[in-house]
């Protein structure tokens, strides 16, 4: 028996197009908007004043400390390669902090009711990538005029040639970001990607800091290469996007689902002023990223023996820390010599930064109130065993730095040792700090309402590191 034909009824309707659901959503979104176009255009211009204000003021500032007799004349040669090291060691974290973000994200409700139909995904994503492009290479060229105006740069030809070098790999940067974002699971060229300009950098600073440390002057290019930057970056712009464009169907909902947590908890953390609803979000992925590891008996002896144990296999089992920790070495000898009337000041500030990788295990401890049940003892014990790890570091950490200094002898003889026990201290009360208590006093200014007690709380440790560096530039 034959089948009866299908009504109109009974025939499936067509699926909608991306700009379909698109017009639909806005449409949508303005019966619950109040704001009108004249205040978004108002809002874009204060930002695009601050900005703008800001930063030629940053921009000015820095060039009058860097010709300022308080840094210290240092070889041109020198300052220009470190800048040169210190510009591929920013890309390099900056292709990082792409893939941490996705580039491309969504939204939880986006994520519920349009990635998970069956729209295009390339239709649907083409605009974000469009938007995200643009902002890449517009903020990069502003990047890279700073950069040329701090460098002493005056001609505009010069200067428009260093905004385009800066916006074609702004823009290739993201869009290879974007293709990475496509991958499969376990390619290794996107970390590749992101190696090859820190390795780099470091190869470049080591290098200068020992021909700084042997007395050797290092030569100055007579202009900035950007023609040749231009002429590679923004060819390799144009490929990328076209890759980027072909492995739009391929973005899965799990990487833009990532993207989307770690913006969300960057955003909360940057409102509510506290830094650990990001870092325990990243600590927890990399966890994960370690999935299995090798059990082994710890060594016999008393209970602190063996959480002391524990702790120092904590970084056995995150190497990166150590390997900032070693990287940190180097950036102070290299700031040593680029501002050496400010190498003092610099050691301390990195000694803290240094130290502050070594606190994982303390901070886990003194954020986790169950965790400190079930070891059992004292929260003080359990504290003062933690940091253990963290004071042998800050200490091999400013023997190795001692070197770097101008002149060992500066300022007091306690001077130092007291700087380094204050660096430790520092990291102590920011890996103690208790949750933020979001109840404090305000004071109100022409600036609008100051949360003064929860400014307090947030430079727990950076507050005490700032008495430290008014010690060392007064007393060194």
């Amino acid at each position: 028996m034959s089948a009866p034909p299908a009504t109109i009824a009974e025939t499936p309707a067509g699926l909608p197009t991306a700009r379909q659901v698109r017009t639909h959503l806005r449409r949508a979104r303005r019966r619950h908007h109040e704001h009108s176009l004249g205040d978004v255009l108002g809002d874009a211009y204060v930002i695009v004043l601050f900005v703008g204000m800001y930063g030629w003021f940053a921009v000015s500032a820095s060039r009058d400390v860097l010709v300022s007799p308080t840094v210290g004349r240092a070889d041109e040669g020198v300052r220009w390669w470190l800048a040169v090291a210190a510009l591929l060691a920013g890309a390099g974290l900056a292709w990082r902090g792409l893939r941490a973000l996705g580039p491309l994200l969504v939204t939880p409700a986006t994520q519920s009711w349009v990635t998970s139909a069956p729209v295009d995904r390339r239709a649907w994503l083409a605009p974000r990538l469009g938007v995200l492009l643009a902002g890449a290479a517009a903020g990069t060229a502003l990047l890279a005029v700073a950069v040329a105006v701090l460098g002493g740069v005056t001609q505009l030809g010069a200067v428009g040639w260093a905004a385009a070098a800066g916006a074609g790999w702004g823009a290739a940067a993201l869009a290879l970001s974007v293709v990475a974002q496509s991958s499969r699971a376990g390619r290794r060229w996107p970390t590749v990607v992101g190696a090859a300009p820190m390795v780099t950098a470091a190869v470049v600073a080591t290098v200068v800091v020992i021909a700084g440390r042997l007395g050797d002057e290092l030569p100055r290019p007579a202009a900035l290469p950007t023609g040749a930057l231009v002429a590679v970056g923004v060819p390799l712009a144009v490929l990328g996007t076209v890759l980027a464009v072909r492995a739009l169907p391929r973005v899965d909902r799990a990487t833009l689902t990532t993207g989307a947590q770690f913006a969300n908890a960057a955003a909360t953390a940057t409102i509510l002023l506290d830094p650990s609803m990001l870092t325990s979000l990243v600590e927890s992925r990399r966890w994960r990223r370690i999935g299995r590891v090798r059990s082994r008996r710890f060594l016999p002896g008393p209970a602190w023996w063996a959480l002391l144990q524990a702790d120092v296999r904590r970084l056995r089992r995150h190497p990166s820390a150590l390997l900032i920790w070693a990287g940190l070495i180097g950036v102070q000898y290299a700031a040593a010599l680029a501002l050496p009337g400010l190498a003092g000041a610099t050691q301390v500030v990195f000694a803290y930064f240094a130290t502050d990788r070594l606190t994982g295990g303390l901070r886990a401890v003194s954020r986790s109130p169950g965790l400190r049940r079930a070891l059992g003892g004292s929260d003080a014990a359990l504290r003062g065993i933690h940091v253990v790890v963290p004071a042998v570091g800050a200490g091999v950490w400013w023997l190795l730095t001692l070197p770097s200094l101008p002149t060992l002898d500066a300022g007091p003889t306690w001077l130092a040792p007291t700087l380094a026990v204050g660096v430790v201290a520092a990291a102590w009360r920011a890996g103690t700090r208790p949750p933020i208590n979001y109840g404090g006093a305000t004071v109100n200014t022409p600036f609008g309402m100051v949360p003064v007690d929860l400014l307090r709380q947030g430079s727990r440790g950076p507050a005490l590191l700032a008495v430290l560096v008014l010690v060392q530039l007064f007393l060194g």
